[in-house]
């Protein structure tokens, strides 16, 4: 089950990679009318070095097993980016069963080393999440700029989940923008693990809840680790400005470290709202 999964997942994504390259743009020319968009197999084929039978095998999600090398042609042919080449390389490539290593847990939970991290980093918000995007714990810096602990049920833990039920989230001017790019993103880490039923139960509940999810998810498109700089008008906190790095746990790689580094002024605005916060709490 998890190979076939896994094996449509390739094709799907080739196809929508081929879908969206014009003749023009690789250099070949526009020939005979085109009854749908983007290149032919064939000419992907072509400019791939292959056989078009072996790439049409491919994409009809057949058991072949391409090399590293026919790999490298596809991503060029297809004029890939880095996030991409590794989505491809992970949906054809996948770890046998022996490099994998033991089965993850269903639980996941943070070492302690990293857990106090986190907390000491306030006001600077941090949080970790795990594979499926559950927030596994995070500062009092992070609640009180994000407020996780009003996620929606029935993922009341869940990021991607609060990126398309939050009402405050979608309210935002470049909400589409932002939650295209996190449905990307989580595209390209669901690719780790096929055929976990946690990935399946969200993915569906989120294409159920919306409209939108389920568009951009069809796209297949996928995007890497982010970083950058993020500036916000907080209902409460007013305008905060932060640069932000999102970086992988070096001994449990299924996790993500999310840093968002305060602005000066944003950092004495957290500094003295935490401090009112733990008054308020003491009082």
């Amino acid at each position: 089950m998890e190979d076939r999964e896994r094996r449509q997942a390739l094709a799907d994504f080739l196809r929508s990679r081929r879908e969206r390259l014009t003749p023009a743009e690789v250099g070949l020319p526009p020939g005979m009318r085109r009854r749908t968009p983007g290149l032919r197999r064939e000419e992907v084929a072509l400019l791939a070095n292959i056989g078009t039978s072996w790439y049409v095998s491919l994409e009809q999600g057949r058991d072949v097993q391409p090399s590293e090398q026919v790999l490298e042609s596809l991503a060029k042919a297809l004029r890939l980016n880095a996030a991409e080449r590794r989505h491809l390389f992970v949906l054809a490539q996948p770890p046998s069963s022996a490099s994998h290593g033991a089965p993850l847990p269903e639980e996941e939970t943070v070492g302690e080393g990293l857990e106090r991290a986190v907390q000491a980093l306030d006001p600077h918000p941090a949080y970790v999440l795990g594979r499926r995007w559950d927030l596994l714990t995070w500062n009092r810096a992070a609640e009180l700029v994000f407020g996780f602990s009003e996620i929606a049920p029935p993922f009341s833990r869940n990021m991607i989940w609060r990126n398309f039920t939050s009402p405050v989230l979608r309210s935002h001017r470049h909400w589409e923008k932002l939650a295209r790019g996190s449905v990307a993103q989580f595209r390209a880490d669901s690719a780790r693990y096929p055929g976990d039923p946690g990935f399946a139960e969200l993915i569906e509940a989120l294409q159920a809840r919306s409209e939108a999810f389920r568009s951009w998810w069809s796209k297949h498109d996928v995007r890497g680790l982010p970083d950058g700089t993020k500036r916000m008008d907080h209902p409460a906190l007013g305008k905060l400005e932060f640069d932000y790095v999102s970086l992988r746990s070096p001994d449990r790689e299924d996790q993500k470290f999310i840093l968002y580094t305060c602005a000066p002024g944003t950092a004495d605005r957290l500094i003295r709202a935490l401090a009112a916060e733990k008054e308020t709490v003491r009082t």
